[in-house]
């Protein structure tokens, strides 16, 4: 039972593998992808609820998220069609966040991601993006992402420079 969250947060990333098994878009995208996100939020709640919060789960679960915007990417990178400027932006966020990364390496021999707010709105918006590919513009979609995932990751790179110990669960800049 300790680890029945953790075990959900490692089928996330098997889930998000099968994605490049089938069809974009398809019923069955469509199935996997839910079950992706349902995993990502159920995850944390059992660990909660279950007192079984540990940093192990922590770091499967940022992985796990990881893992699924990645195949998310090269899945649907032929759909979206995304312009160049989309694409250099993107590349910017990773860079960002891959050096926020470095710095947690660095600073605590560790792999984290920080759970913000700003990061969660991230993660919610990209979940619910490919859900409303046909309903609104992608570009518009695109850019309104763009702009929150820059600010979550500009905030997460401040928080793990400054910060005297690593805190995954920091909700934001102004909180301790």
């Amino acid at each position: 039972m300790k680890s029945i969250a953790n075990y959900i947060s490692i089928s996330r990333i098997f889930l998000s593998f099968a994605l490049f098994l089938v069809k974009p878009l398809s019923t069955v995208f469509y199935i996997i992808y839910l079950l992706c996100g349902i995993s990502d939020g159920l995850d944390g709640y059992i660990a909660r609820k279950t007192n079984t919060l540990s940093k192990l789960g922590e770091k499967l679960d940022s992985f796990a998220d990881l893992i699924m915007d990645l195949v998310l990417i090269i899945v649907l990178y032929q759909i979206i069609n995304p312009t160049v400027q989309i694409i250099v932006w993107i590349a910017i966020i990773l860079i960002i966040r891959i050096l926020s990364m470095v710095v947690v390496f660095v600073k605590y021999k560790t792999f984290g991601m920080l759970h913000t707010y700003g990061n969660k709105i991230t993660g919610l918006m990209l979940f619910v993006f490919p859900l409303s590919l046909g309903f609104v513009q992608s570009d518009v979609l695109m850019y309104i992402i763009c702009v929150v995932a820059s600010i979550s990751a500009i905030e997460e790179l401040f928080i793990n420079l400054s910060a005297k110990k690593l805190q995954a669960n920091r909700k934001t800049i102004f909180s301790k």
